[in-house]
């Protein structure tokens, strides 16, 4: 990965990147359930899925969300990091086998009262599958220094 300072000025409202697909496995979910103790039928039983609305097994949700944030990482900028997230939602299930990629934009710019030293970056963070139906969304928020006070 390669690193580039991207002040809090830099950023532009409206721009976005988009990240390669990667394709969710069975061996996903099982590494997922194992890691967070979340063994519930809709994403371990097979079977019992065949009798749901779903008709399969689903990912977790917590799993989509973790492969979309590392999927978004892109390039490292040490003027930055991650405040938080708001606004998570689980839109639409993916299923093995399905392929996500990720829209990130930047949605909005502020300023940040506690340390005017720095300011809020909010990306809009997209996880699309292979059909471009949004399957996640939520809003990344990055505490970025401000380039006007570090001269």
């Amino acid at each position: 990965m390669s690193m580039r300072s991207i002040f809090h000025e830099d950023y532009e409202v409206g721009s976005f990147r988009e990240t390669v697909g990667r394709t969710i496995t069975e061996t996903d979910i099982v590494i997922h359930a194992g890691q967070t103790g979340d063994f519930y039928p809709h994403h371990m039983d097979a079977e019992w899925c065949k009798t749901q609305e779903f008709k399969q097994r689903i990912a977790h949700g917590t799993l989509i969300f973790s492969v979309g944030v590392g999927m978004s990482a892109g390039e490292i900028n040490p003027e930055a990091f991650s405040y938080g997230y708001d606004r998570l939602r689980f839109i639409k299930p993916v299923y093995i086998g399905d392929t996500i990629h990720v829209r990130i934009t930047i949605k909005e710019k502020r300023e940040y009262p506690k340390k005017p030293e720095l300011g809020i970056v909010v990306e809009q963070v997209e996880v699309i599958n292979q059909h471009g139906a949004t399957v996640l969304v939520c809003e990344h928020l990055l505490m970025v220094k401000k380039k006007t006070l570090q001269e």
